[in-house]
């Protein structure tokens, strides 16, 4: 596999951060008139590059209450407000699957349960983290996938600390009411795409980051992929998108502060 791609539209290579990028949007192709909860500058930037191009109907937040109408860049205001959401009407859209969020991941195993509560034994933890918040009610009501900023094996283990967000084994062990509306469309990481395509539903990679090899992923990976015959590369982003990205989305290159080049 080759070191590095150029886009099919420029002779300006993409960067680690912006194929990255496109990879969280992919996430949000075809999702309708959903609401987009990303968490993390590149989970954010993927979403308003989805509503720019292939998922129009995506709804989309300042980050607090406001439905935006237009896509302003990262940090900046919105210019139009479309409406109102409160918490508690926030929390109706996640309990009807009405909401497609990205979350992060301090661990994530290969079922795809996900710790970002505490590091070592919950009744004795070595690091306190931000608290099982949300995730559970997440992973059982609406699509949850993630955002890794950094593989490596202390973020994907064989086994979580402490389960935050549900995996699917033990979604399927709670029995039908939990496994019904569970989904976790995929994993993104600064090394590549994963998802939990298998007939064990544990996790598989989809694709390679283009400067990626397949070495460095089982490498920083403390389970066993699941990895097909053929690996490919996540895809080009278009002329039309990197230029989204980087004058109208990320002018100031917030994206390479979280995966640098």
């Amino acid at each position: 596999m080759s070191g590095s791609r150029t886009t099919t539209d420029t002779t300006t290579t993409a960067t680690r951060a912006e194929y990255c990028v496109v990879a969280c949007a992919e996430a949000w192709r075809g999702a309708g008139e959903i609401l987009a909860s990303p968490m993390g500058t590149v989970p954010m930037i993927g979403a308003r590059l989805a509503r720019l191009t292939f998922s129009p109907d995506l709804l989309l937040t300042d980050g607090e209450a406001l439905l935006i109408a237009d896509v302003p860049a990262v940090g900046a205001p919105p210019r139009v407000v479309e409406g109102w959401l409160p918490y508690r009407q926030h929390l109706a859209l996640v309990t009807t699957g009405r909401r497609h969020v990205m979350m992060g991941a301090s661990q994530i195993d290969r079922y795809g349960n996900q710790n970002i509560s505490c590091i070592g034994d919950w009744a004795r933890p070595k690091r306190q983290l931000l608290g099982v918040r949300g995730a559970p009610v997440n992973t059982l009501n609406n699509p949850t996938s993630y955002w890794v900023p950094k593989h490596s094996t202390r973020v994907f283990v064989e086994r979580v600390d402490m389960v935050s967000g549900v995996g699917y084994d033990r979604a399927a062990a709670a029995g039908p009411s939990a496994a019904r509306y569970h989904r976790i469309p995929e994993v993104v990481s600064d090394l590549g795409v994963f998802d939990f395509e298998t007939p064990d539903r544990t996790m598989r990679l989809r694709s390679l980051h283009p400067g990626v090899t397949l070495e460095q992923v089982t490498a920083a990976t403390g389970f066993t992929l699941t990895v097909p015959d053929e690996v490919p590369y996540t895809r080009e982003p278009t002329a039309e998108e990197l230029r989204l990205i980087r004058e109208e989305i990320d002018p100031k290159g917030l994206r390479n502060r979280e995966v640098p080049a």
